[in-house]
């Protein structure tokens, strides 16, 4: 049984309470006698990365997708509920981004002050109590933060927090604990509060009596924000470390009459030392002396997971199959509202408070998949769709907006292996904007070529269908978006050839090491992110990927225009915000940066394919960089990719692709192919 009992209230503590944060909190002071060896349950039910994913619908391919959706997620919601009556609803961040109708709100209609977000709609509809922020709600920048979340923040940049309007937000509260404005001081949020949660419990004599328990919520996000979205954060707000957050406002909670105190930190676990500005300290947080459980999300993952065979699963101090770091219950829920995370806590009154027995606390998943062999899942929550019908309807009007016309179908199906139907058109697109932009405006780089760099954002990550897929024909602005599937914005970086050659090792990365002498089957997918395999499309690069070397040892023959490039040569890179800002492990630094642009990569996309009307395969998607150095081995390379879909690898020249089996078992509408990596 772990029992916390409530700390002194230091000097300092005190000091910080009597400066303004008791505001943190909503709770009632007044003293109440709780009946000794009383006992309750309470449980904690989260959402997390729902990213704008209210209804089942794919606004790229323009067709109801049942995986995903919020108006499914409310079922698993409400059913619940109906099971655990004592209980707290909590949503973990990456909320308001990441549909073509978040940005149709966001960028092309923006949502008025007067008016709640699609999203936070369809939430009050089922009621929450209490979200935070992940890192892609700063994605459309601060003043649009503060309008739909109904909030005034005091940074620069912004008008006096007296001038600024009462906008519309969400029905319950945000908090957040670790973002502060440089030009103040304060959180932006208030990084805590106290939720006084009305219970059904027993006495000691097993009594039905009503009684409360506190439950303070704090709210983290992944420090890195002021590197992925530096130009909206740059100057106006300072980032603390989650520990560090956590060792400030846990006690403060705790002082204020805490029983539990629930850590909605969005970001996933990482078992390396830690560091300020980890992006994913949850291992960490679960240290913090005082945390009683920890909400995940950002890595789209789920835990507990008795399946997860990562070194991270494996560590000491993770339980997978309970679900705990250090004994501190953890739970992630997946993403897109595939899934809600419980943890139910058996409470008992010691010594006239609320503690926990955390020899009962159990932690779950209840997954909207209801059976994975028939793709069955549960029943949408018709209040939802309902809830954002004017608004689902007007996005989708918008993106069937015709661009263009397309004489080739453009896919990530296999561009793990090099397909670059999908890509290639964007690496045109931004190495067009750049070049133009150079011509125009920096004439000291007038002579260095510039080339574009880009990633098969859809890689199966979630799925069959979690590839890009844009038939031949006519091209509307949700193929745009499906090409390109960030909201990031146009970077320019100079680098060297030797740069070039580091920032391509790392690309690489997304290969395991190949052995030739093997007869069993290998991998050649590792778990390296498809959204950072950047690679060039251009005819005047060329090199190839060695999956045989180690890891820093790939790339080799490194050519442009025919000859090696020299490690000095010059280079203008096009890319986006995210990897000319976070780019450390790909040799970048802020001093690569020659251009910041604040157009977005997609409508850069849209605006080339306006221009060029007609894309054409011998043009647009046929112009291969890398490839695999040759190499026969003993027995077969295998990869995921979709299902049946061997045709689009030959249509797109792939000879040496060959089908082991058209369904890899995990229900998803996988299959396995094998590469002749001597051909």
């Amino acid at each position: 049984m772990r029992l916390f009992s409530r700390p002194v209230l230091t000097a300092a503590v005190a000091a910080a309470l009597a400066g303004g944060l008791a505001a943190c909190g909503d709770s009632d002071d007044a003293v109440v006698t709780l009946p000794e060896s009383a006992t309750a349950e309470l449980t904690i039910l989260e959402t997390s990365d729902l990213h704008a994913n209210v209804v089942s619908y794919d606004y790229f391919r323009l067709a109801e997708d049942k995986s995903v959706g919020f108006e499914r997620t409310a079922t698993l919601i409400k059913q619940a509920r109906a099971d655990f009556p004592n209980n707290l609803l909590i949503d973990n961040g990456d909320t308001i981004q990441g549909t073509a109708l978040a940005d149709y709100q966001a960028l092309v209609s923006p949502v008025a002050c007067n008016q709640k977000l699609a999203t936070y709609k369809a939430m009050d509809a089922i009621g929450f109590d209490v979200g935070t922020l992940g890192n892609h709600e700063f994605n459309y920048g601060l003043p649009y933060l503060a309008q739909v979340t109904g909030t005034k923040f005091n940074v620069e940049g912004m008008a006096a927090v007296a001038s600024q309007p009462s906008c519309v937000g969400p029905a319950f509260p945000l908090v957040l604990a670790n973002v502060s404005s440089k030009k103040d001081g304060a959180p932006l949020y208030k990084p805590y509060t106290i939720i006084n949660k009305k219970v059904s419990a027993k006495d000691k004599d097993g009594k039905t009596i009503e009684s409360t328990v506190k439950v303070a919520v704090i709210g983290f996000t992944p420090p890195a924000i002021l590197q992925w979205d530096k130009r909206w954060l740059d100057g106006k707000v300072e980032v603390q470390g989650v520990v560090e957050a956590a060792t400030k406002y846990v006690p403060m909670a705790r002082a204020e009459g805490a029983d539990i105190v629930i850590a909605a930190s969005h970001g996933g676990w990482d078992t390396g030392a830690y560091s300020p500005s980890m992006e994913n300290a949850n291992y960490h947080l679960a240290k913090v002396p005082g945390i009683d459980g920890i909400l995940m999300g950002h890595s789209h993952s789920e835990f507990p997971n008795a399946a997860c065979t990562t070194a991270a699963c494996s560590a000491s101090g993770v339980d997978k199959v309970k679900g705990t770091f250090h004994g501190v219950p953890a739970v992630m829920p997946s993403f897109w509202g595939k899934a809600i995370g419980v943890i139910n806590y058996n409470l008992t009154v010691k010594n006239g408070k609320w503690t926990i027995d955390s020899s009962k606390t159990a932690v779950s998943l209840r997954k909207t998949l209801t059976d994975a062999a028939a793709k069955t899942y549960v029943a949408a929550d018709p209040a939802i769709a309902t809830a954002v019908k004017t608004e689902h309807e007007a996005a989708i009007n918008y993106v069937k907006t015709p661009i263009g016309e397309s004489d080739f179908a453009l896919s990530s199906y296999f561009a793990d292996v090099g397909d670059v139907t999908a890509i290639q058109v964007v690496n045109a697109a931004q190495a067009d904007y750049i070049a133009k932009y150079v011509a125009a405006n920096l004439p000291q780089y007038k002579d260095l070529p510039v080339l574009s760099v880009s990633a098969p954002f859809k890689s199966g990550f979630g799925g069959g269908t979690d590839f890009t897929d844009v038939k031949k024909g006519p091209i509307a602005i949700n193929n745009a978006a499906d090409l390109y599937l960030y909201p990031n914005t146009v970077y320019a970086v100079k680098v060297t050839g030797a740069g070039i050659k580091t920032w391509l090792e790392k690309a690489a990365e997304r290969f395991n090491q190949i052995n030739p002498s093997l007869t069993t089957a290998q991998p050649l997918i590792s778990t390296f992110p498809g959204y950072n395999f950047d690679m060039f499309t251009s005819p005047d690069m060329s090199y190839e990927i060695d999956v045989t070397q180690a890891k820093g040892s790939r790339i080799k023959n490194l050519h442009y225009k025919g000859a090696p490039i020299s490690s000095s040569a010059e280079f203008i890179i096009a890319t986006n915000n995210y990897r000319a800002t976070s780019g450390t492990q790909f040799g970048l630094t802020a001093d690569n940066i020659i251009h910041a642009s604040p157009d977005a990569n997609r409508d850069v996309l849209i605006d080339y394919i306006k221009a060029r009307k007609n894309l054409t395969l011998a043009t647009d998607g046929s112009t291969r960089s890398w490839r695999f150095t040759k190499v026969a081995t003993a027995g077969p390379v295998t990869f995921i990719s979709g299902s049946d879909k061997l045709a689009v690898a030959q249509t797109a020249g792939f000879t040496n692709i060959s089908v082991v089996s058209n369904d890899d078992g995990s229900g998803k509408g996988q299959g396995v192919y094998a590469i002749d990596l001597s051909k």
